[in-house]
């Protein structure tokens, strides 16, 4: 459940940033934005692939 975990503070952590880029318009804010959903797509890609080789293995 860790990377359940990790996934939610890296989700929260983007909470401010989501702000400032849509209700004050705030262009820095967007990169980190673009950055952290950079992020967020690799972790769930590394989850994803974790889950099938457990699945995998359960055979």
């Amino acid at each position: 459940m860790s990377k359940f975990s990790e996934l939610k503070a890296l989700v929260d952590s983007l909470e401010s940033d989501f702000t400032k880029f849509y209700d004050q318009g705030n262009k820095a804010a967007g990169t980190r934005v673009r950055n952290g959903m950079q992020s967020l797509k690799t972790m769930a890609q590394e989850i994803r692939t974790e889950v099938q080789e457990i699945k995998n293995k359960e055979k």
